[in-house]
């Protein structure tokens, strides 16, 4: 056997499993995606209308281009709604199932209560609980490690930011209690 017939194997024995139930097929969230970007064109297409998209003597008004970039975006949007409508293979195809959906949940829902908590607690405590509750959670480390760990982080970027660079960052009542 030459060295080019070697194949290494390598399992993950956190990988999802392969007969997951579909969540979803690929022409799904294509339509999903799609109209959702013909809405958020249309609007900033109007709000642009809105503001000024013509063109004066001193030259283009404020909503000049971003309405003609609105106009391209929701031109695409329409041209994705038909190809996703036309493609047979993407409406078999699966988009993503139930384990690996649980996986994506398992990052983006921490990560949205991040940008929540920083609202009410500040940048530096949010980004300490989200340190160490993935590092926890996700990677399964020592309780002790995850929080040494978050500590140390949120401490460097603290004086990084606050101190050395005087960077506003969003502060909540801890920092307003030790004086910053």
């Amino acid at each position: 056997m030459s060295n080019t017939d070697i194949e290494i194997v390598v399992e993950d024995p956190t990988a999802p499993e392969a007969d997951s139930p579909a969540v979803t097929s690929v022409r799904i969230a294509d339509v999903i995606v799609c109209l959702l970007l013909l809405v958020i064109a249309a609007t900033l297409g109007w709000d642009n209308w809105r503001t000024g998209a013509g063109w004066e003597s001193t030259g283009p008004q404020a909503g000049y281009f971003p309405f003609y970039l609105s106009i391209i975006l929701g031109g695409a949007s329409l041209y994705g709604l038909a190809s996703a409508f036309l493609s047979r293979k993407e409406a078999a195809e699966t988009f993503v199932t139930r384990a690996q959906l649980r996986r994506v949940m398992a990052v983006f829902v921490p990560t949205a209560l991040f940008c929540l908590v920083v609202q009410f607690l500040g940048l530096y405590v949010a980004s300490f609980l989200l340190i160490s509750g993935f590092m926890r959670g996700v990677g399964k480390i020592a309780l002790w490690k995850s929080l040494l760990t978050a500590f140390v982080f949120t401490a460097v970027m603290f004086v990084t930011f606050d101190v050395a660079f005087d960077v506003i960052m969003p502060k909540g009542p801890l920092e307003a209690a030790l004086g910053r």
